[in-house]
């Protein structure tokens, strides 16, 4: 059985916990896409787990939005 890696921003960024914390309650559009991104991590996830099957290319789109929201969301902690 592989394991299925977690890809939680307070897991990825841990040194900016605390700006993520702030952004979350202050900027609205940061949380929105914060929620967005856990969101469709979980989605992820459970095609990953095999407990809601998909075709390949649903979830490499998938993974790619991930990705690009990760990238989107780094951004703005980094000016933060």
């Amino acid at each position: 059985m592989t394991t299925i890696e977690h890809h939680d921003l307070h897991h990825d960024f841990p040194e900016m916990s605390e700006q993520i914390r702030s952004l979350k309650m202050k900027d609205r559009h940061f949380a929105r896409l914060f929620d967005e991104y856990h969101e469709l991590d979980r989605e992820v996830r459970k095609i990953e787990e095999d407990v809601e099957p998909t075709s390949d290319e649903h979830l490499e789109q998938l993974k790619m939005r991930r990705v690009h929201l990760k990238d989107d969301l780094y951004t703005m902690l980094k000016q933060a």
